[in-house]
């Protein structure tokens, strides 16, 4: 599937979530129990709903908010792949939203075969910006609207789905990928079970937001090894 796909038709995406509150008596009494009756079957006997809450509540749409999406995109210069990444990062989710939604409906318009490209997009970041973008109250553009269309037609083309080759059990994340295929990585600040914190504690949006747009790099760094093509160097990578 990938080396029939042109890099330059693909949106490269990732986002970062915190929890909706600091902690869980922050939130709405309505929503702490709501919180305590789903992970009730899940969360050992040991183990304490608040520091599940800070732990784990930043990975359910229901609970949780995106502070940052950052999105890249592949084009030629010179003969030569560069990468273009952009961030929409905030306080105000709907407004990042925004900004990512007319991103999205712009390219669409001038490219109607893109792909959403990412890891574990279709489990994780995809389903989660579309609850979020219903919850907020704003439409969904026809690239996003996952529900009408048939599951090898969603316009997807995530790493990890490659990486399992048909097998559905193991997972592997995006930093282990790639250390085995030689990918240096510049992931060398945060990680992503460090970003409820820093977003609480610091209210460093900067940090995540230069934390989320590695990321993007890394998964663009992951496609050209797919392809067999030669890596970005880092001077052809374009933050904007």
């Amino acid at each position: 599937m990938l080396n029939t796909t042109a890099l330059d038709q693909l949106l490269l995406l990732d986002i970062e979530t915190v929890p909706l509150a600091a902690t869980l008596p922050d939130m709405p009494d309505n929503l702490q129990s709501l919180w305590r009756e789903k992970i009730a079957k899940t969360l050992p006997d040991f183990e304490d709903a608040g520091e599940a809450f800070r732990e784990r509540g930043g990975l359910q749409a229901e609970f949780g908010r995106i502070v940052c999406i950052s999105a890249g995109l592949f084009y030629t210069e010179n003969g030569q792949y560069q990468l273009r990444i952009k961030s929409f990062y905030g306080h105000d989710e709907r407004e990042l939203l925004e900004g990512f939604l007319d991103m999205v409906q712009k390219i669409s318009a001038k490219n109607p075969r893109f792909q959403f490209a990412g890891h574990n997009i279709r489990e994780f970041d995809i389903p989660y910006i579309c609850r979020r973008v219903v919850i907020n109250g704003l439409a969904l553009p026809a690239p996003l609207q996952m529900h009408t269309f048939k599951p090898w037609e969603q316009p997807l083309l995530d790493t990890l789905q490659i990486w399992r080759f048909g097998e559905f059990k193991s997972y592997a994340s995006l930093k282990l990928l790639a250390a085995v295929l030689g990918i240096p990585t510049p992931k060398d600040d945060i990680d992503g079970s460090m970003v409820g914190q820093v977003y609480w504690e610091e209210g460093n949006l900067e940090r995540i937001a230069e934390y989320c747009g590695k990321d993007v790099l890394t998964v663009g760094q992951l496609l050209l090894r797919f392809k067999g093509l030669p890596l970005l160097e880092k001077a052809a990578v374009g933050f904007v």
